[in-house]
């Protein structure tokens, strides 16, 4: 093989003392040697951390140890991005910490890459490993299973999405392929809203819709098989049941938002959600189940040849959830259920899962909202600035800009403090003092509003800059300062509120939320919760947070 191609291999792992040190040696037994070893760490509390020192150390050329910051647990998708983030590889592939590679596994399958450039990636059949155990019992037990599909050729999309959806093949194990970085990247990697199960198919599932890739008919990996791994404990706990309704709702909720219009792909993922969406059909008998999906997939292509014809016979004869069902599979948009048949699933609940807006989840979703305002006004935090409670944005987002830093506190006793008083009532804060005040999550605790802004227009130098954040939809709670919460705003009036006070030129208001972000901030969620664009996407509609940058002018008017 002439190829020289750096290959970045990604192991991640959580307390895997028994086996890491296995399948790192069968990383370093290819036979093709140009590759590099990510060890990522999941927060292990084992010796498997002190395996992959060692071996870091030992190999610093060819290997790389990598943690999530203070050692923490945060899963596979978060970690494998950690090791995608740090490859340097062309070419990438994944090797979980229980598993092994065979000696040609990337000296073959990179040949087939390269002999290919139109393909993504390439994968093979596996080996179900049960005679790792040396037991007489298991030595039997070793067995591959069908690819369901013809081996050695290239596949065009969306083809393999159907092998996802249970239809005549295996899924690809995490271990068996290899892929080009630059469609790792252009999919944006795993997805860390999924991070326990169903995590490789979300990925594959991305891959299946975007490129071709090759099927090849070699094993070159031994997928070891364990009554204590995840997989074979969500098996019996029923996990794997909820996991992959999380997984079909999430391609559900992709194919709407790339635009796929594919009716096989489409015909295939709704046969799926069916069941869990229609669980009275476990009722019925097996034979009468068939029967119902057979005319209901039936029913869905007669009307995607027909349908202005079929759109009024179906809408008055087809019960309710079914004419739903159809309607959005055949116009490919998002299935809403009728009244009544909503799933709330885990959201179904009186309490949320947490009161204190999330923060032990994560960092909480209008914190996300926030500290992405303020790194975008960043510039705005120089030289004397004071903020509120603490100088921890002070200190993030100004540097070495801020040449003093103050802190007001309504309350004496806090360490931080430079300055105490109430901006209400503030006439020892000397007026036209500071370039920058930093206001977050504060002004709604003021029943006089009006007051505080005009002592903030007052201590601010001419061309000073404040930054304010303020709640729209939130929770209630009382302030650890004691204050009650007094307000909830718009953008429509907290802007109001500024100009009265600050030049209309001189004030920008910025909404941020959507209604998924809105309903998980009330539950208590946090931005782990979320996929990155479900917390970017903005509708004006529901003002999760509410951003004001307002200047004083050089000029007093």
């Amino acid at each position: 093989m002439s190829s020289n191609s750096l290959v970045s291999i990604i192991v991640i792992f959580l307390n895997a003392e028994q086996f890491i040190q296995e399948a790192i040696e069968s990383v370093f037994s290819q036979i093709y040697k140009n590759w590099e070893l990510l060890l990522v760490d999941d927060g292990s509390t084992d010796g498997s951390s002190v395996i992959a020192h060692e071996y870091a150390k030992k190999y610093p050329e060819k290997v790389r140890y990598l943690e999530h910051e203070e050692h923490q647990n945060f899963g596979k998708s978060t970690s494998r991005n950690l090791g995608i983030s740090y490859a340097k590889g062309e070419y990438i592939c994944f090797l979980d910490a229980d598993d092994v590679f065979l000696p040609h596994k990337l000296e073959k399958q990179l040949a087939i890459l390269e002999s290919h450039p139109e393909a993504a990636m390439v994968y093979g059949n596996t080996l179900y490993w049960y005679s790792w155990t040396g037991n007489p019992e298991d030595s039997q037990r070793d067995y591959m299973p069908e690819l369901g599909i013809q081996p050695n050729m290239l596949v065009q999309p969306p083809s393999l999405l159907k092998l996802l959806l249970g239809h005549g093949g295996a899924v690809p194990c995490i271990c068996s392929f290899l892929v080009k970085r630059k469609f790792v990247e252009k999919i944006g990697g795993f997805e860390e809203s999924i991070q326990h199960l169903y995590e490789d198919q979300v990925f594959l599932a991305k891959i299946f819709l975007t490129a071709p890739v090759f099927v090849e008919g070699g094993c070159w990996e031994q997928y070891r098989q364990r009554d204590d791994s995840s997989w074979h404990l969500s098996m019996y706990s029923g996990e794997d049941n909820q996991a992959r309704l999380i997984f079909l709702n999430w391609l559900e909720n992709y194919l709407n938002e790339q635009q796929i219009k594919d009716t096989e792909a489409r015909q295939f993922l709704q046969q799926q959600l069916w069941r869990y969406r229609h669980p009275m059909l476990s009722k019925l008998t097996k034979p009468t189940q068939h029967f119902v999906e057979k005319m209901t997939f039936n029913f869905t292509n007669l009307i995607l040849m027909n349908r202005k014809q079929l759109k009024e016979i179906a809408q008055q004869t087809l019960p309710s959830p079914l004419y739903h069902l159809l309607r959005s599979q055949v116009l490919g948009e998002k299935y809403s259920p009728p009244p009544g048949m909503v799933n709330f699933g885990s959201l179904r609940r009186l309490t949320p899962m947490s009161r204190a807006f999330g923060y032990h989840r994560g960092l909480p979703i209008d914190r996300y909202y926030i500290e992405n305002f303020l790194e975008r006004q960043a510039n705005d935090v120089q030289g004397r600035v004071l903020e509120i409670g603490d100088a921890s944005y002070t200190r993030r987002f100004g540097g070495d800009r801020v040449t003093q830093s103050d802190v007001l506190h309504v309350i004496e006793g806090n360490p931080e403090a430079t300055i105490i008083g109430d901006l209400t009532n503030a006439d020892h804060i000397p007026s036209d003092a500071f370039d920058c005040v930093v206001l977050t999550q504060t002004l709604h605790l003021l029943y006089n509003m009006q007051a505080a802004l005009t002592n903030l227009y007052r201590i601010l130098k001419p061309g000073g800059v404040l930054l304010v954040t303020v709640p729209g939809i939130s929770q209630v709670v009382k302030c650890k300062w004691g204050d009650d919460w007094c307000w909830a705003l718009t953008a429509q009036s907290a802007r109001l509120l500024f100009e009265e006070k600050f030049p209309k030129t001189n004030v920008q208001v910025e909404t941020h939320g959507n209604v998924l972000a809105a309903i998980a901030f009330l539950q208590g969620l946090a931005v782990k919760d979320l996929r990155q664009k479900e917390l970017d996407y903005q509708d004006d509609e529901y003002q999760v947070l509410i951003t004001v940058r307002a200047v004083k002018p050089e000029v007093a008017s």
